[in-house]
């Protein structure tokens, strides 16, 4: 059995949202390649050859920029609050990690709210330290985790509870 004092309220893990799948990313690839290649035959035959080989470039451009960007989506946020501490940690795309230990009894949760737009940032604030949670998350993603985060740290400073 757990230590009431080890018990999580709460746990999430945070990831970046990408729409689009490793097989979509090659197919679309695939698709770009050939569009380009279609285009590109009419330059060759013109004698324009160089068009076609900056046709390729940006063939390749794309590649490296799709590859970027499923490397950064390999980041992530993790939050557990247990009656005694809330963890926050910031995993990047290399693997580097940053933990931040706050007692949730003291640890305020700031919002940012524009009234058009929503959620724009939301903030861990402890004893003059502010760390942003969530900041690739949407306005209505935000919300929620704020409301899940709110009722968590409510739950934590009621302390633990022995059965």
């Amino acid at each position: 059995m757990l230590d009431p004092f080890d018990e999580p309220i709460f746990q999430t893990r945070l990831t970046p949202h990408r729409s689009l799948t490793p097989r979509g990313f090659y197919l679309l690839i695939a698709v770009f390649c050939v569009a380009q290649g279609a285009f590109a035959v009419p330059f060759l035959v013109m004698g324009a050859w160089p068009v076609a080989g900056f046709m390729g470039l940006d063939a390749l451009a794309l590649f490296i920029a799709f590859r970027v960007n499923f490397r950064d989506a390999r980041a992530y946020e993790t939050l557990d609050v247990t009656p005694l501490e809330l963890v926050f940690a910031k995993v990047g795309a290399g693997g580097r990690r940053r933990e931040w230990r706050f007692n949730p009894s003291w640890v305020r949760l700031e919002q940012k709210v524009h009234e058009e737009f929503g959620m724009q940032s939301l903030v861990l604030v402890f004893r003059g330290e502010a760390v942003e949670v969530g900041s690739f998350l949407g306005p209505d993603q935000k919300a929620e985790l704020a409301e899940n985060l709110s009722r968590a740290l409510a739950a934590a400073r009621l302390g633990p509870r022995f059965s």
